[in-house]
């Protein structure tokens, strides 16, 4: 089995976080992890392929803004919440607003 990496809390860069958070499909992901919590990585439902999906989730764990863990042959995602807090106290809070903001504008 393959063993996922996610950085310590005091390695999350600032400017990977920003990057994983500037792709509007991993926003989504993002806000969506805030609001279910832990959820299989077959919750999260974006207009792109399975490929594609899977992209998005390992930049958004490398970077550190989401812990994945391996149950059989599912994968669950946990925002990092505290992590990211601890890390960048305020940080958080007001992208996942901006996100639902955005999310009901187009909905």
């Amino acid at each position: 089995m393959k063993i996922l990496h996610h950085p310590q809390v005091e390695d999350i860069q600032i400017s990977s976080v920003l990057y994983a958070l500037s792709d509007p499909t991993r926003l989504g992901i993002v806000a969506e992890a805030a609001r279910s919590g832990e959820q299989p990585c077959s919750h999260f439902h974006a207009p792109v392929v399975k490929s594609t999906m899977s992209h998005h989730i390992r930049t958004l764990r490398e970077a550190g803004v989401i812990r994945v863990r391996v149950q059989g042959t599912q994968h669950f995602l946990t925002l990092r919440s505290e992590d990211l807090e601890e890390r960048f106290p305020g940080l958080l809070e007001p992208l996942l607003q901006a996100a639902s903001q955005t999310i009901s504008d187009h909905a």
